[in-house]
């Protein structure tokens, strides 16, 4: 059983490091222009005019901006709806450049995804704790009564909201320790949590993801898969730091710790 979850994990860091050093991954993210940060429609090195227009992005460009949408060169206006999939599919491009479009709590924004970005060209891995059994163990999630949504800093400085479905608890060593966790479209959980080796060691806080719980709330918590937050690769993603109570006491000495 250890050995083929051993070689499970080491598959999956795999993925992670290939998917952190994808042309269109968070390595290649140079910037993220909040709308209403840019009232004129100019965003920095990123041609048309881009404007918040009700519940879209209006977007309006000349031939010589060289943009296209939807794979097809564009001049004149569109609006746009936040892009959902994946960034090589954003719908406007600028040369190898995708310029995904966001929504955060009501502002527009725009991120610039490029192939050729600094940090993904001097990308040389993730540092990360050898597989240990001892991390993984079994834990209970417990819903709140309602949903609710707590507001916490980014680190960009902004606060916003972080929704919160519920409580995961578990038992590591012997200590009774428990996480408040998000719940995905899909059932999923997922925790941002910090600990005593955040900031010494480690990245400051980092991101668990964990399975859908079975009908009596049980999943697996496996820190050997504590992922490092996108902004530990581009400063220009928005990560939510940890809410209240998610600062475990203890070192969390596994999984992912920080880019080299």
């Amino acid at each position: 059983m250890t050995t083929d979850a051993s070689e499970e994990w080491r598959r999956w860091h795999e993925r992670r490091r290939e998917a952190v050093s994808a042309p269109y991954g968070p390595l290649a993210l140079t910037g993220t222009h909040w709308l209403a940060d840019h009232p004129e429609g100019q965003l920095p090195d990123i041609p048309g005019r881009w404007t918040a227009d009700g519940d879209a992005v209006a977007l309006t460009a000349v031939e010589g901006d060289g943009l296209t949408v939807d794979g097809a060169p564009f001049a004149g206006r569109v609006r746009l709806t936040a892009d959902r999939g994946p960034v090589a599919g954003a719908r406007v491009a600028y040369g190898a450049r995708r310029l995904a479009v966001l929504v955060r709590e009501g502002l527009w924004g725009v991120r610039d995804f490029d192939p050729a970005a600094v940090a993904r060209r001097r990308f040389a891995g993730i540092e990360v704790t050898p597989y240990d059994p001892r991390w993984s163990v079994p834990g209970r999630f417990v819903p709140y009564d309602e949903h609710r949504t707590v507001r916490v800093p980014n680190v960009d400085g902004r606060v916003r909201g972080l929704p919160l479905g519920g409580e995961l608890a578990f038992t590591l060593d012997g200590r009774e320790s428990a996480l408040q966790v998000s719940v995905e479209a899909d059932g999923s959980l997922w925790a941002v949590f910090a600990d005593a080796s955040s900031g010494r060691g480690s990245y400051r806080f980092r991101f668990l993801l964990l399975g859908v719980p079975d009908a009596d709330g049980r999943t697996a918590v496996d820190f050997n898969r504590a992922m490092l937050p996108p902004c530990a690769f581009a400063d220009a993603f928005v990560c939510p730091l940890p809410p209240p109570g998610n600062t475990l006491g203890f070192a969390v000495i596994a999984g992912e710790r920080r880019p080299v």
